[in-house]
């Protein structure tokens, strides 16, 4: 004679199953997804007091090589920047450092784009924020949601930074540094 499972004794054995299988898959996801976090900073040089308007607004800083820790958070997440998926910019935040009681009010706009070299030769655009928000000693940028796989596989990359004034000078130059995070989605080795 067959027995039959009661309803409830079924519904408890799918709901089992569901669990033990969602639980398996977010582990799974877990080893393969993560963030790199890298900090530098950078300097916005005094423009000096100006009689009248600045003759350009805008100014495109030189590059800033950025040491990542990409490669030592691969290798602490079980991968390689060879099995790396993809990696978006999830964060980047400036915070001014120096001089004390600074704060970003002389920057109307400013972008940072990103390259695998000094050079700039494959620059995209990392970030950007317009308008900057008057009295902010730090501010988030916009992510441009670009692919950053490229040049988050090495151990370096190049930040390059434009920033369009909003007053006629900047009298002390300004040490800026720059936070930021990435989101990566990498296959196991």
């Amino acid at each position: 004679m067959k027995k039959n499972l009661p309803i409830s004794a079924l519904f408890l054995l799918a709901l089992l199953t569901l669990l033990l299988g969602t639980t398996s898959c977010k582990k799974i996801l877990g080893l393969l997804t993560f963030q790199i976090n890298d900090s530098t900073t950078f300097q916005v040089p005094a423009t000096g007091p100006a009689p009248g308007p600045l003759p350009n607004p805008v100014l495109t800083l030189p590059g800033i090589t950025v040491n990542s820790t990409a490669s030592s958070t691969y290798q602490s997440n079980g991968t390689a920047s060879d099995y790396v998926q993809d990696v978006t910019l999830d964060r980047l935040a400036l915070t001014v450092t120096d001089p004390a009681g600074q704060n970003f009010d002389f920057i109307k706009s400013i972008s940072i784009s990103i390259s695998t070299d000094a050079a700039g030769t494959s620059k995209v655009l990392l970030a950007s924020l317009n308008p900057v928000s008057p009295g902010q000693t730090t501010i988030e940028l916009k992510p441009a949601g670009n692919k950053l796989d490229a040049f988050l596989r090495g151990g370096s990359y190049t930040l390059f930074t434009t920033v369009e004034f909003t007053q006629l000078g900047l009298r002390n130059a300004t040490t800026i540094r720059a936070d930021s995070r990435f989101n990566v989605k990498a296959n196991p080795k």
